[in-house]
């Protein structure tokens, strides 16, 4: 009996096709990201102009400004700038590349139970990025400036700098968009049946410290920030006990479908 060696071994091929395409998803996420960049780059002024403007509002009319203590921090603010923003404009081709990538292993079943997760992320994490923008960082920067004034004769005033303005710009935003993700990875992970709706509602207590702790953890440390933050995830975290009730029936349902029809084929193969 020869031993043969073939060229491409059978129980590999799927492997290296599903790698080919994760390379060609990533390229093609890749390069969304870098034309992204490109483009916000090119509006940096603009856009920065938008993030500036809830510390405009927070100063008197006519006051406040933003400083740079070291020769390249420009620079280096507008590229954050670009990324961050491009980022933000190119996640929904990010997002259908990864679902590109991963529907063609679900089942229909599971396309259809996955799809509204895949359509409530980008709702909920632009819902908290616009809660930080417009209503949590005018309130924040308000309360930082109150502690300016008088010190032993000297006025203390706030000369925010560029890049550390632009970092907690960002934290704001990522914070709570992210965190508004909440009830997608409760919904998962009850949809996997990893956690029960009966579990999550016996931890209500612990939830509600974990929430609190997360939001002292995630926003900088004001109290204002951080009951504004706590309070809708908590919210959030109610709404999906609620969700978790009809997904609970829809997978019954789904069952009692799913055991009707094997009983039919089963009657069909008996018959036949």
């Amino acid at each position: 009996m020869a031993f043969e060696v073939k060229d491409i071994d059978e129980t590999r091929a799927p492997l290296l096709e599903h790698l080919v395409e994760l390379r060609t998803r990533l390229v093609r996420s890749v390069f969304a990201l870098l034309v992204a960049f490109g483009i916000c780059l090119y509006f940096a002024d603009p856009i920065l102009a938008f993030l500036v403007q809830p510390l405009k509002d927070a100063f008197p009319d006519g006051e406040g400004q933003l400083i740079f203590t070291k020769l390249p921090e420009l620079f280096f603010v507008d590229l954050k700038v670009g990324l961050f923003a491009g980022f933000m404009v190119s996640f929904p081709v990010i997002a259908n590349q990864l679902w590109a990538f991963v529907a063609p292993g679900l089942y229909a079943r599971e396309k259809k139970a996955f799809l509204p997760f895949l359509l409530a992320t980008p709702v909920l994490f632009i819902g908290g990025a616009s809660l930080a923008y417009f209503v949590v960082m005018p309130t924040a920067f308000r309360w930082f400036l109150g502690f300016g004034g008088d010190a032993g004769g000297l006025t203390v005033e706030a000369l925010p700098a560029a890049g550390e303005y632009l970092n907690l710009v960002m934290q704001f935003i990522l914070a709570f968009g992210l965190t508004f993700l909440l009830p997608v990875l409760l919904m998962l992970l009850h949809r996997a049946g990893i956690v029960s709706r009966a579990q999550l509602a016996g931890a209500r207590r612990y939830v509600i410290v974990g929430v609190v702790a997360l939001a002292a953890i995630v926003t900088p440390p004001d109290p204002g920030s951080q009951i504004i933050l706590a309070l809708p995830l908590l919210l959030l975290f109610e709404g999906s006990l609620i969700l978790m009730r009809f997904q609970e029936g829809a997978v019954a349902r789904d069952a009692e479908v799913e055991k009707a029809k094997d009983a039919g084929d089963a009657e069909e193969e008996a018959e036949a």
